[in-house]
């Protein structure tokens, strides 16, 4: 039997029903900003060809780690480029398989199970991604994969705090607790007034979203152009201490900082990990606490 056509009036309205751009802290603000409005093409094409919501989240699984090779693989403009138009169909993608679920009533445990996976291993990849795109540009890489392990501690960051996220439902689906607490936005906020001003400070900055994959792709991206405008990295440098000097040994070409005497020959994009890196691990702290002192475990 042939898969039913479906109408992009008849998508837009069975797969974007009322309230889904307006969800807190499920919807993304690129999915109410563009991708929802992209996503129903997407999901015409899906459901002309047959594709299952489930087939479509490994589409979007693939695309998020695919972004993440990508950015790692190379070091220049081609390589962001294609980075950040993969995590762009990441987005389109996680708005097109429940959109095809609702379609069609195809609704599962299972897809919201890949879903949430899903954005586990894309985000993780992406920032692991950027610590590979940093030890590879240049010859004298710090503390010979340094720059790799600090993008795997920027995604261990990404992965906990999220954990931190879900392990809310979890805790209290053990206690027999329903997912969502009373008191719908007031659960979330800490009983500390102090604590509760600091969240509302930090959520204002928004300096979390420096590691989400969305715009840390973009981020990325404008760091490669920045670098190849700069001409970094450009000049082959024998280090000697805290300095670096220029290839015939007779001028300091930069001043830097080392690890155990070595230099570290700075780019935008190292400048970018270093900060994303920062804000991971801030940001699990923070999150941690937030949870712990509101009434979300109440």
């Amino acid at each position: 039997m042939p898969p039913r056509s479906y109408t992009l009036k008849e998508i837009r309205e069975k797969g974007q029903p009322p309230g889904l751009k307006d969800r807190r802290n499920e919807e993304h603000w690129a999915g109410r900003l563009y991708a929802r409005s992209l996503s129903p093409f997407l999901t015409w094409i899906s459901l002309r060809i047959g594709l299952s919501p489930n087939q479509l989240t490994y589409l979007m699984i693939l695309s998020g780690i695919g972004a993440g090779v990508a950015f790692g693989f190379g070091t220049g403009l081609v390589s962001a480029i294609v980075g950040a138009f993969l995590v762009q169909l990441y987005l389109v993608l996680d708005c097109t398989d429940g959109e095809v679920a609702r379609v069609t009533g195809r609704t599962s445990i299972t897809g919201v199970y890949l879903d949430r996976l899903g954005h586990y291993f894309s985000e993780v990849a992406v920032v692991i991604g950027l610590g590979f795109r940093a030890e590879k540009q240049f010859d004298l890489p710090w503390g010979q994969g340094g720059w790799i392990m600090l993008g795997l501690l920027g995604a261990l960051g990404v992965a906990l705090i999220k954990a931190e996220t879900d392990n809310v439902v979890v805790a209290r689906a053990k206690s027999g607790l329903p997912a969502d607490p009373p008191g719908g936005d007031r659960a979330l906020r800490p009983t500390s007034p102090w604590l509760a001003l600091a969240r509302q400070a930090a959520s204002l900055l928004k300096f979390h979203r420096i590691i989400g994959a969305v715009e840390l792709s973009l981020l990325i991206l404008v760091a490669a152009v920045l670098d190849h405008l700069l001409n970094l990295p450009s000049v082959a440098t024998e280090s000697f201490g805290w300095f670096a000097y220029t290839s015939d040994g007779t001028r300091p070409l930069i001043e830097s900082g080392g690890y155990f005497g070595s230099p570290v020959e700075w780019t935008v994009t190292r400048g970018l990990l270093v900060a994303v890196a920062a804000v991971a691990v801030l940001q699990t702290v923070l999150h941690f606490v937030s949870v712990v002192a509101s009434r979300r475990l109440k």
